[in-house]
């Protein structure tokens, strides 16, 4: 009897899939061992055998659970720790990887140009007015460069035959003018501009892949191969058809400088920046040009079954899914050719340069008229002079992947298109960097209107702080914006307020305590905790949190006072933002709440900040 027994236990042998870590796979191996084979293994000590094979396959199951949790993991955007699975994770969002953006800046392009006299009055002389070539570069006080990214041209005209230029009497002699100074403004960018050549052989290589040499790429402006026609940037190579612009030279250009047009685009390319190396790549179709898609793929009505009676037979055909990646349904892959590509790169927060500090000219490009003397467009091109009235915005740091991971998880289930505040936010986050970064943003109804939403947002210069974004960058948003934005939906693009604020506290310190230390702790304190990027616009101050960090420092006893002070306008020799603003009338219940569509800041700490010793 007892023999059936253990003949019916080893028929059914009880296996836990539940234990997971060494110490638990170890127990159950020996509760196994014991039960179904204690007349063939007898010590399962550690020093014994047995108990060095249990230790085995216990480490073996222990690393393999862990691979296989960390496999999981690395599945889902929320949990994925490795950069490249991450990065993966987010393209498949439809997000593009984006990289550190360029400041933008208006420009005023000042020269000195000879007077005529046309109808008895005097005024600039036409046949003289050059036009700046775009690439032109300049030059901040800070060291920074910025490009021209359209030319200026002086001679342009308006409907009225009018010149487009400003123009005021430069010198006199007497009451005659000499020289008249025409100034005409001209959009510049932080970002260089470079050029690359690839080589390419006669090898049809699908999806063939370039890596460009710089990094922090910003902008593709032109690819072209070597006899000279054009690749075109697609959102992805399915896409067969671009939009091109070019100049309007219809009676309306005044209103409508330039025209588009859709322009076929079997030559493509996409691209795709990586964090990890910060290098863009180009990936370029699969079909090859040389051939018919029609001789790669046979036609089915040329091999279709004959009829009942018909005498003619046909033979079996065959096609290969491998010839599918040859066809030019997703792009023509370039072969036996060279590759040119014109990009621009860089950017930073410290591009964002004040006004008045882009003043001199590193390199000019200038066309003037044929009939122009050499003397004249010498003395022209030196009397060139720029200065920018307002200070240059929109650089910004490249976004770091958990930034991007939470743009990311916005946007995952926009599908191109703004419907939500969600999807709204992850557009504007995600804007290409050539046309410059916000720094936040924030959507509220519109109480005016129940089809239109608020989108205020703010920008930081060079040094951190906040500044309005500039108009520039409200437009690029803007048209960046109507492309996925619903037909009946508007969305009204605003400055953010900015809200400068001091803080003033009285503390009592333990008589063994330094004081000065024990302040200089608690600033310092206050001073991370109002560090910009901690904050989102419409966020309130909480009292409650920044008592308790003034309390459990080290050395404080208790807190006698604390207050928050609104500053605006010029004091103490310092400028803060022109937002008035009264802490008293919006504090409610421990919190201080901003204005509509307004964003807190402690500009200067170590000025702002004021603490005492009870």
């Amino acid at each position: 009897m007892a023999k059936n027994i253990k003949k019916e236990i080893s028929k059914h042998k009880d296996i836990s899939y539940s234990n997971r870590d060494f110490a638990s796979i170890r127990n159950e191996l020996k509760r196994f061992t014991t039960t179904h084979f204690n007349e063939n293994i007898v010590d399962i000590s550690d020093a014994s055998l047995g108990g060095l094979l249990i230790d085995l396959a216990a480490y073996v199951g222990d690393v393999m659970s862990y691979y296989i949790d960390h496999q999981f993991n690395e599945t889902s955007l929320e949990t994925a720790i490795e950069e490249e699975n991450v990065e993966k994770l987010i393209r498949a969002t439809g997000v593009k990887i984006g990289g550190p953006g360029p400041a933008i800046v208006e420009v005023a392009f000042r020269i000195r140009v000879p007077a005529t006299v046309i109808s008895g009055q005097y005024v600039p002389n036409r046949a003289y007015l050059p036009k700046i070539k775009k690439e032109t570069i300049l030059t901040s006080t800070t060291g920074i460069n910025f490009t021209l990214m359209d030319d200026i041209n002086f001679a342009e005209v308006d409907e009225d035959n009018n010149l487009i230029a400003t123009y005021k009497v430069g010198q006199l002699t007497g009451n005659v003018p000499i020289n008249f100074i025409c100034e005409l403004p001209g959009i510049c960018t932080s970002s260089k501009t470079k050029k690359e050549t690839f080589p390419i052989g006669n090898d049809l290589i699908p999806f063939r892949t370039l890596t460009l040499g710089q990094p922090d790429v910003t902008e593709i402006t032109h690819v072209h191969d070597s006899d000279g026609d054009p690749y075109y940037e697609v959102e992805s190579l399915t896409q067969d058809t671009v939009f091109r612009r070019f100049a309007n030279s219809r009676s309306d250009a005044e209103y409508a400088p330039q025209r588009l047009h859709l322009q076929h685009a079997p030559k493509r390319f996409v691209t795709t920046r990586s964090s990890i190396t910060k290098k863009t790549s180009l990936r370029f179709g699969a079909g090859d040009d040389m051939a018919f898609d029609e001789d790669i793929i046979p036609d089915p009505s040329e091999h279709a079954v004959t009829l009942y009676g018909d005498r003619q037979t046909t033979s079996k055909i065959t096609i290969d899914p491998n010839s599918f990646l040859e066809t030019q349904t997703l792009g023509i892959s370039p072969r036996n050719t060279t590759i040119t590509v014109m990009y621009r790169h860089g950017g930073a927060l410290k591009h964002n340069v004040a006004a008045g500090s882009i003043n001199s000219v590193k390199t000019l490009n200038t066309l003037f008229p044929t009939a122009t003397p050499t003397s004249v467009a010498t003395s022209i091109r030196s009397s060139l002079t720029v200065r920018n009235d307002t200070p240059a915005a929109g650089g910004e740091d490249a976004p770091s992947l958990e930034e991007m991971r939470t743009i990311a998880q916005f946007g995952r289930n926009s599908q191109n298109r703004v419907v939500t505040r969600e999807d709204l936010l992850a557009r504007v986050y995600s804007m290409p960097t050539n046309f410059g970064r916000i720094f936040r943003a924030s959507v509220r109804d519109n109480p005016n209107n129940p089809q239109a939403a608020q989108l205020h947002i703010i920008s930081r210069n060079a040094k951190g702080k906040l500044m309005l974004s500039p108009d520039t960058l409200k437009e690029n948003l803007g048209l960046y914006l109507s492309k996925f934005r619903l037909v009946s939906d508007a969305i009204d693009i605003l400055d953010a307020s900015i809200i400068n604020i001091g803080i003033n506290y009285t503390v009592t310190v333990d008589a063994s305590m330094n004081t000065d230390t024990t302040l200089n702790l608690i600033n310092a304190k206050i001073g991370e905790y109002f560090q910009s990027k901690k904050w989102q616009i419409d966020q309130p101050i909480v009292t409650g949190e920044i008592e308790n960090l003034i309390l459990n420092t080290q050395g404080v006893v208790s807190l006698i006072e604390l207050n928050f002070i609104g500053k605006h306008g010029t004091m103490n020799g310092m400028n803060y933002s022109e937002t008035a603003y009264d802490t008293r009338r919006h504090m409610d219940r421990g919190y201080i709440f901003p204005l509509r569509g307004g964003m807190f800041e402690l500009k200067f700490p170590n000025e702002d900040i004021v603490g005492k010793v009870s």
